[in-house]
């Protein structure tokens, strides 16, 4: 203990100075997330009583499933319990080979507003999941389209509060942000930190509906409500059918109509498990982090260029805080000493760092102290960004393999 007491530097004005300059990005990073979070509504702030007053358009819920037998029937029988009273489920099951089709038909229970339907075979430069939307789309009836995958969990109320909270906000194209579900360490680690990721680079549902630029929008593809009129006025999932991150570039597409895309919170409306160990996330992370994050950034082609430094630029903004703060103590417990800068630097800007992984697992309800997962979580984001730009536009996905544009 002496020794680690000895190894404590003097600290200057200079040095403090010069440190919470230095730190100056990180400590806004909480503030800046916390800004823009504030600024997204909850369909919590939806009145119960109004979600089903007139006018109650019909709702038409697609729904694309490949080998989602462990999922399927539980999302069947949340959307079944809507209480939203015009509302028809189209179940798309894409060639599974794991039973996905008839485990969702059980789940149906003869109900007459479900149909399951099988996807035509794959057209070349489709990927499956914009097939199978396309394909459900077909069969619709609805003046609204309500996009969801298979792993997703609907409260009885989801379709009637977005539905109001997509006329409140004047918005074409709304999707959810919901709850995720994490059963493991890795999930723990690694989902604050892509969603952090995502939050920092798009802001809050105030920057997405006021962006000029199609690529500062973006969609998330659990969920998300727009109007059948557009939806064939763009030509539906065609434009997109040959990019891995088709929620992104839908909400681009909108966008680019000048028509309003807008994103709300749903932690008690929606839950998801996206990924369940290590490997998924891997997997699944890695077929967006380049293939299909390029697609955000600005500057043309020179920006795509660019895109690996920043895509990098993240993990390594996350771990570098906590590797010099464990060099500095490890060196003091040595009896070696630090400087100043670099201690006052390394504490500021891990508190920062921890401080917004416990505010993003606050939003979702989990427990803050999982923000102590943040250097793990860094660390596992980085070998995903690492490999998936070592990728490039190679996806593999549900046993297919594409080439993203």
């Amino acid at each position: 203990m002496s020794s680690f007491l000895l190894g404590l530097p003097s600290i200057s004005l200079l040095g403090a100075a010069s440190a919470a300059l230095a730190a100056a990005p990180w400590m806004a990073a909480p503030l800046v997330l916390a800004r823009r979070l504030q600024t997204t509504p909850s369909l919590d702030d939806i009145d119960v009583a109004g979600i089903t007053a007139a006018p109650t358009p019909r709702v038409s819920i697609v729904l694309p499933a490949r080998n989602e037998a462990v999922h399927i029937a539980a999302c069947v029988r949340s959307i079944r319990a809507s209480t939203w009273p015009d509302l028809e489920l189209i179940v798309v099951d894409d060639h599974s080979t794991d039973g996905t089709g008839d485990l969702a038909r059980e789940a149906a229970a003869g109900d007459p507003r479900v149909t399951i339907v099988n996807a035509p075979d794959l057209p070349a430069g489709w990927f499956g999941k914009q097939w199978a939307c396309q394909s459900g789309a077909v069969h619709a009836t609805g003046s609204l389209l309500l996009f969801t995958d298979a792993d997703t969990r609907h409260a009885p109320d989801l379709v009637g509060r977005m539905v109001r909270m997509r006329e409140r906000r004047g918005a074409e194209l709304l999707s959810v942000a919901g709850h995720q579900e994490m059963g493991t360490v890795w999930e723990r680690a690694v989902q604050p930190s892509v969603f952090t990721l995502i939050l920092t680079r798009y802001g809050g549902a105030d920057a997405i509906e006021r962006a000029t630029n199609p690529r500062d929008v973006v969609a998330n593809g659990q969920c998300f409500m727009m109007s059948r009129r557009v939806y064939d006025a763009i030509g539906g999932h065609e434009p997109v059918r040959g990019f891995v991150a088709e929620d992104v570039m839908m909400a681009q597409a909108i966008q680019a109509r000048g028509d309003r895309v807008s994103l709300a919170l749903g932690i008690g409306q929606l839950s998801t498990r996206m990924y369940d160990g290590l490997a998924s996330l891997m997997k699944g992370w890695g077929k967006n982090m380049y293939a299909g994050g390029r697609h955000a950034m600005w500057w043309g082609a020179v920006g795509q260029r660019l895109y690996p430094l920043f895509l990098l630029s993240f993990p390594l903004g996350v771990l570098m805080p906590f590797v010099a703060l464990t060099w500095c103590v490890a060196t003091m417990l040595l009896g070696g000493t630090v400087s100043t800068g670099l201690l006052l630097w390394s504490t500021a800007t891990s508190a920062a760092m921890l401080t917004s992984f416990a505010a993003a697992n606050r939003i979702n309800r989990d427990p803050i102290r999982r923000a102590l997962l943040a250097p793990l979580g860094g660390a596992i984001v980085l070998a995903i960004c690492v490999s998936a730009i070592a990728r490039g536009n190679n996806v593999r996905w549900k046993d297919r393999g594409y080439v993203s544009q």
